[in-house]
């Protein structure tokens, strides 16, 4: 039996980095986003920045491939990938990802894949804030874009309704479909969507794939094989408390 059939490889998660000394996991983060909407980043989807170049450095010493889509995509397709492959994403295109993730990812010249809400991005630069979640500007993302690609996170339908849902599952097809083109209509990459929250419904689902798209993330921890199904593919998310050990388990 072919091994490669059975080869799998982990996505992981993160959302907003932070220095140790500048951040109280006991604080929530409030977002500010260009689109008219309140919210606040809970402490889990924060990494220490500490943390994060240990990580880094880690997937670097024990020679860690680090996945593009078009790599992931080749791989449904038949296409083997090496055998310490992780796909390094990152949600919502906030500033620690320019400012801290960036350089330590182009130091060991690694792929990363940021998904992007189109209607979050601010029209200007902010300055730098720890005390908040800020998005970047379409600026911001062309700057790094060296190690980044961009693709779908909704325009204007990252927005939670209650607990258990999102406006883009409240949404009707016709309104889920002219969400994501407005979207596409600047991300590099036009086939790849992340689930706002993780949450989605078999609706969602379907319409993503009559759209033609090719993978689509969820928020379910586990590791991705040929067997998963590449519109549910699982990511583990990266929290503030994670060690080393914990790390190396869960790639």
């Amino acid at each position: 039996m072919n091994k490669e059939v059975f080869m799998s490889f982990s996505v992981l998660m993160y959302h907003e980095i932070r220095k140790e000394q500048e951040f109280n996991p006991e604080q929530p983060s409030p977002i500010d986003v260009k689109q008219d909407y309140h919210d606040f980043l809970p402490s889990p989807l924060f990494v220490t920045l500490e943390h994060f170049e240990e990580q880094m450095a880690y997937l670097h010493e024990q020679n860690y491939h680090s996945l593009t889509l078009a790599e992931v995509k080749d791989y449904y397709f038949g296409k083997a990938i090496p055998e310490k492959s992780v796909l390094l994403t990152f949600d919502d295109c906030f500033q620690s990802v320019k400012e801290y993730a960036y350089p330590i990812l182009k130091k060991y010249s690694f792929h990363a894949v940021a998904f992007v809400v189109t209607s979050w991005l601010h029209d200007i630069a902010k300055e730098f804030t720890p005390e908040k979640s800020v998005c970047m500007t379409k600026k911001d993302l062309a700057d790094i874009s060296d190690v980044f690609q961009y693709a779908n996170h909704t325009h204007s339908f990252h927005q939670r309704t209650d607990a258990a849902k999102s406006k883009m599952m409240e949404a009707n097809d016709e309104e889920f479909a002219q969400d994501l083109d407005r979207c596409n209509e600047f991300v590099e990459v036009k086939d790849v969507f992340a689930y706002p929250f993780g949450l989605y419904n078999e609706r969602n689902v379907s319409l993503l794939r009559k759209k033609g798209f090719l993978l689509a993330f969820t928020t379910e921890t586990g590791k991705n094989d040929r067997q998963t199904d590449p519109l549910l593919l699982k990511r583990n998310a990266v929290p503030y408390l994670l060690n080393l050990d914990a790390f190396k388990r869960i790639i």
